[in-house]
Formats: C-alpha cells, sequence, structure tokens
C-alpha cells in the first residue's frame, strides 16, 4: 500500500463520519482529481435526486482514477461539496464511502456551499491519489 491511515487515540474516532485524521503518503507521485459532479457523459446533471448525485459522482471519481491507472484504494484525500448541507445529506454521503473504503476511508473535507457551478449540481467530490 502506498499509504498509511491513522487515527490516534487522543482524537475522536473520525470513520463513523466518513474520513480519517491523517493520510501519510511518503510518495512524491501524487495524483489530482478535479472536482466530479453527478454528470451524464455530455456534461449534464443526470438526476436532480442528491443521493444519485453523490453515487454518480463517486462513479464518475472512479472513471477519472482509472484512467491514470489508479483506484479508490490510492485516494488519499477528498474534498465533498454539498449544496444546502443537512443531516440527511451527510447520511447519503457516508453511506457510499463506507461502501468504498470500509473503515478505512481517507483524509477528507466536507465543505457545506451555497451554491456549485452548474444551477442542478447538489454534489461535487475532488480527490488526490498517491501513485504505488
Amino acid at each position: 500500500m502506498s499509504h498509511t491511515i491513522t487515527n490516534p487515540a487522543e482524537l475522536h474516532d473520525p470513520v463513523g463520519f466518513g474520513y480519517s485524521h491523517v493520510v501519510d503518503a511518503p510518495s512524491p507521485d501524487l495524483v489530482f482529481i478535479a472536482g466530479q459532479y453527478g454528470s451524464d457523459p455530455s456534461g449534464s446533471v443526470a438526476s436532480a435526486d442528491f443521493a444519485d448525485q453523490v453515487e454518480r459522482s463517486f462513479a464518475n471519481l472512479g472513471t477519472a482514477l482509472a484512467a491514470a491507472g489508479l483506484g479508490f484504494q490510492d485516494v488519499v484525500r477528498l474534498g465533498t461539496y454539498i449544496v444546502d448541507h443537512d443531516h440527511a445529506k451527510l447520511d447519503a454521503l457516508l453511506t457510499v464511502i463506507a461502501r468504498i473504503w470500509g473503515d478505512k476511508p481517507p483524509a477528507q473535507t466536507l465543505i457545506g456551499v451555497a451554491a456549485l457551478a452548474l444551477p442542478d449540481m447538489r454534489f461535487e467530490v475532488d480527490a488526490v491519489a498517491a501513485r504505488p
């Protein structure tokens, strides 16, 4: 594995919140993935449903990672952006993160925002991955 995840005992357990406190990626070979949203191949938002947008955003992230010869296991940091953030939306996000990373999620910062680039966008995710 190209990185090590640490959640110090002196800090709260962040896994249930969908992130880890520290990801040590000793490799200088980093790959930055731009914000991915719930778009179809034409760039249009594929669904107005928030949970659908989260699912599709992470599917698109997986496609972008694969184009660089990487996978979800190589992600060391996520940036997530939620329009009109609330607990129900957080639950939808955590469901996807738990399915992909289980008890070893990457470091993550979630930012509640007023709007994203397109009027129908409700969620976006960007990532940094470390090449093994």
